[in-house]
């Protein structure tokens, strides 16, 4: 699978995964990582993305012009890339649409902004418009290495044991059980007894329980999205 990113700040993306199960994933070719400088795309001689807001206001806005470009250049070296716009005004990124977009093929092509957002005729380039949270960062590139970390996990090859995908927070739309593992006591608290009783139908029971427990207390907005 494919991840191209257009950005400002190409330099982000040479060092976040030389290590770990994505890092290996890239050596062995089952996945790619590129960064695409927008200001190759700039405009004159200082290559120029951005400009002064009509209507007034304090900051830049990014221009339409560059990133248009960049994307032409991506549709024409790296074709049916989905276009992902990062942006606070995006779909919430959850488990759900991280699945859907691991089965996106060839790749995705995720377009970083920065100042003050993007000029609004860039919305109609673009299929989809994706935000990683409701906060403020200085730009997109720290969401498109969040995206990018979510959906290359389920790309298969990548993780080392795909069953632990199954088991963990969001897989099935709840938190994940508590785990626990050596010593049996720490600091006075013991593991519980029924994971040490080599049943496994027990544990199955109670893990279950943990989570929906869990959920309930913590994230309770997810409960309605619990499969009976």
């Amino acid at each position: 699978m494919e991840f191209h990113v257009v950005t400002l700040f190409p330099e982000m993306f040479r060092s976040a995964f030389k290590g770990g199960p994505i890092g290996r994933a890239r050596t062995e070719g089952i996945i790619s990582i590129s960064a695409h400088q927008l200001r190759d795309f700039g405009l004159g001689n200082y290559r120029q993305v951005d400009d002064t807001p009509y209507g007034g206001g304090a900051g830049m806005v990014m221009r339409p012009e560059p990133i248009a470009a960049a994307i032409d250049h991506l549709d024409r070296s790296h074709p049916r890339l989905d276009r992902i716009l990062l942006t606070p005004q995006g779909e919430r990124l959850d488990q759900v649409s991280v699945r859907s977009l691991a089965l996106r093929r060839p790749g995705l092509m995720l377009i970083a902004g920065r100042y003050e957002g993007f000029d609004e005729r860039i919305r109609s380039l673009v299929d989809r418009e994706i935000s990683i949270g409701d906060y403020v960062l200085n730009g997109g590139e720290i969401a498109a290495l969040v995206v990018i970390d979510a959906v290359a996990r389920l790309v298969p090859g990548v993780l080392g044991n795909p069953s632990s995908l199954k088991e963990e927070s969001f897989s099935s739309e709840s938190l994940e059980y508590p785990q626990y593992t050596r010593p049996e006591e720490f600091r006075g608290m013991r593991v519980p007894q029924v994971l040490l009783s080599g049943n496994h139908e027990l544990v199955r029971s109670w893990r279950a329980a943990q989570a929906r427990a869990r959920t309930l207390a913590r994230r309770p907005d997810l409960i309605a999205r619990i499969k009976p």
